[in-house]
């Protein structure tokens, strides 16, 4: 959705459920009609009252129930005064890329009064709170050129918690039975924050990560970053345990700037059993904590992604390319923009805070690129001389280089269709290290390998994970250090790629691909809808 959501948690609400037991192993694929309408309703969190923007009224929104194979029609009318879209995260909209959502780069925002039918088929998945308005916050940063304010609490399904002030009714509750085992869906909704996320005295197992199997492995914390999903099996325990336990959830942080460093918490609950002949009614069961990582705890963020690895078995195979076509080494980070005539800044030396990949900071065009793509009208919307490797060298981890002022333009990498990409993404320490997660539109990619300090062409290759590594469509660059990615260009379109910091996002933080139309009927971009919104 354009304007910004609340920062969250959530737990199997508010999610994309992608139903795919065994069971449903042949099924031929329906038809889903969904209506989403954008409205402000009141919601009153923290003892204050604001105006959000909410789907039908609903906060947090509407559920969406569909198996593999399914057609999803979502008709989307917008009824508040800002321009609007959205955005399916986790699907891999197949050729179906006027539906992905992100404004001018897929489509034209939906305008006041508009509608737009978002329309694709679910192929080969598995399934923040502000007191002040987001909108006023994200701008009044890009017009001082410092960092936004930060949030004033975390929620779990729209809900603070306990924790907070004036917050023990705004509490979710999560009702279990004894010896029952339960599936939560785990979606870090948050604008600017990794979360570590426990349940005090239960062992959490982790079955899948943005939508994919992994290798079952047992945890009591886990790490999410901003955009990405993991589902979890929790076990109750066998017998009424005379106690309740909160499900907490606080940030993950690397970086230099400030920090919410709150903690969320909802409350898991066991059925009571059956009363004896003489009940002791009312009785105040003990509430106890879990025990999350430090709010820095790199070590910890290291070796949770180190044990996500894909099934990579004869049903559920790890389709990794061994060849590669393309190459790309890509630095993540901020730099700085001149303060303009006129203007006090607040960033470093009176300037503006930016972000950038391969010191370009991407500025987003008044057309959409899918758009002007297919049309073949680019010329003033966009330029294809992304750069595929920095075009200065430098110690990337260590003493930054003088100049940090970054370069600023709408540039886009091209693929030929079915390339197989392999991609290296390093963070800088310019203004500061700081862990970044990546989101690519339109694929999954595999994660080969990670690392701290600079990445080292000769000799990290060796250690890349070809057989089982973990498939997804978000992952984090580590402080400081490195991320190798590969992905097959096999889906025609216009897909952006973002640090899912929204932050960083709105400094430019951001790139797109185009991947060229293959040969075949099917190998190539649909035209598009009629009702596509204009700019």
């Amino acid at each position: 959705m354009g304007p910004r959501a609340l920062k969250a948690l959530m737990i199997l609400t508010s999610a994309f459920v992608v139903l795919t037991e065994l069971a449903l192993a042949k099924h031929a694929g329906t038809t889903r009609h969904y209506k989403f309408d954008i409205k402000l309703k009141n919601v009153t969190r923290l003892c204050q009252t604001k105006s959000i923007l909410t789907v039908n009224g609903k906060f947090p929104g509407p559920r969406i129930t569909a198996r593999e194979g399914d057609r999803v029609l979502i008709k989307v009318t917008n009824h508040v005064k800002s321009n609007v879209t959205l955005h399916w995260h986790g699907v891999r909209q197949l050729r179906s890329g006027w539906a992905d959502g992100p404004a001018y780069i897929t489509q034209c925002p939906i305008q006041t009064g508009q509608t737009y039918v978002y329309n694709f088929t679910i192929t080969g998945q598995r399934g923040e709170w502000w007191k002040t308005d987001t909108e006023t916050i994200i701008n009044q940063a890009l017009q001082n050129g410092g960092a936004p304010n930060i949030s004033d609490a975390f929620t779990i399904n729209g809900l603070p918690g306990p924790l907070y002030n004036c917050s023990a009714k705004d509490t979710f509750k999560l009702k279990v039975k004894p010896g029952k085992a339960y599936l939560l869906r785990l979606i870090n909704a948050a604008l600017n924050d990794e979360l570590f996320f426990s349940v005090a005295n239960h062992t959490l197992t982790v079955v899948s990560a943005d939508a994919v199997y992994v290798k079952p492995f047992k945890t009591d914390t886990v790490l999410i970053t901003p955009g990405q999903t993991t589902s979890v099996l929790l076990k109750a325990k066998p017998h009424f345990p005379n106690a309740t336990f909160l499900m907490s959830a606080r940030p993950y942080a690397t970086g230099p700037g400030a920090v919410d460093n709150t903690t969320t918490a909802a409350i898991l609950e066991y059925h009571q059993p059956s009363p004896t002949s003489s009940p002791k009614r009312n009785i105040k069961l003990p509430l106890l904590k879990p025990t999350l990582p430090k709010l820095n705890d790199t070590s910890f963020a290291a070796s949770f992604s180190k044990k996500l690895r894909s099934l990579a078995n004869a049903k559920f195979p790890a389709n990794v390319p061994k060849k590669v076509d393309r190459r790309f080494f890509f630095t993540v980070g901020l730099g700085l923009n001149p303060c303009p005539q006129n203007q006090t800044c607040q960033g470093p030396n009176n300037t503006k805070l930016a972000a950038s990949i391969n010191n370009v900071s991407f500025v987003q065009p008044n057309t959409a690129l899918l758009q002007a793509h297919f049309s073949g009208q680019s010329k003033g919307v966009y330029t294809t001389d992304f750069p595929a490797n920095p075009l200065v060298k430098f110690n990337y981890t260590g003493t930054p280089p003088s100049d940090i002022f970054v370069n600023s333009g709408t540039k886009v990498a091209v693929l030929p269709f079915n390339a197989s990409v392999e991609l290296v993404m390093q963070d800088t320490s310019i203004i500061g290290a700081e862990s970044h997660p990546l989101h690519l539109h339109g694929f999954n990619f595999f994660v080969l390998g990670q690392g701290f300090g600079n990445y080292n062409s000769s000799t990290d290759p060796s250690k890349f994970n070809l057989v089982d590594p973990v498939e997804r469509n978000t992952v984090g660059v580590p402080s400081g250090g490195w991320v190798a990615i590969r992905f097959l260009a096999d889906n025609p379109g216009v897909w952006f790629m973002h640090c899912h910091l929204e932050v960083h996002t709105s400094w430019g933080l951001k790139m797109a691909w185009i991947v060229m139309d293959g040969k075949g009927r099917r190998q190539k971009l649909p035209r598009p809808p009629s009702d596509l919104p204009e700019c």
